[in-house]
């Protein structure tokens, strides 16, 4: 028994499946069509709908987990990117709100300190 885990030994084989030998050629085109494209032939012509509808859903299945791995990855890293982007402009607006509200409460500070000052000295005038 094959012991690669990549191996499902509930899915058959080529050889399981076509177990009968290749029939003689009967046309000049049969002699030169790949084995693949007989053994193909030979599938669509004897197969039941019941063995085309297991076939599909075990390849199906064994498509899906092996993908699985890989879509997960491209997932965690897409989502990954895009946090990485909304924080960053998330602290870019935020930078910018604060440079503001400093730039607005350092003015009405110096306003009021000036004002104060004004007042100050014309109190001294007087």
């Amino acid at each position: 028994m094959n012991e690669n885990p990549a191996f499902d030994p509930s899915i058959p084989v080529l050889t399981e499946v076509v177990s009968e030998p290749a029939p003689a050629p009967v046309a000049a085109a049969s002699a030169t069509e790949p084995v693949a494209e007989q053994l193909e032939r030979r599938a669509l012509e004897r197969w039941t709908g019941e063995e085309w509808s297991v076939l599909e859903r075990r390849v199906t299945e064994r498509v899906l987990q092996q993908l699985q791995g890989r879509i997960d990855f491209v997932l965690e890293q897409r989502v990954r990117d895009a946090m990485a982007d909304a924080m960053q402009r998330s602290l870019e607006r935020f930078s910018a709100d604060l440079r503001e509200g400093l730039q607005e409460a350092l003015g009405e500070i110096v306003s009021k300190a000036v004002a104060q000052e004004i007042t100050h000295l014309q109190t001294l005038g007087q």
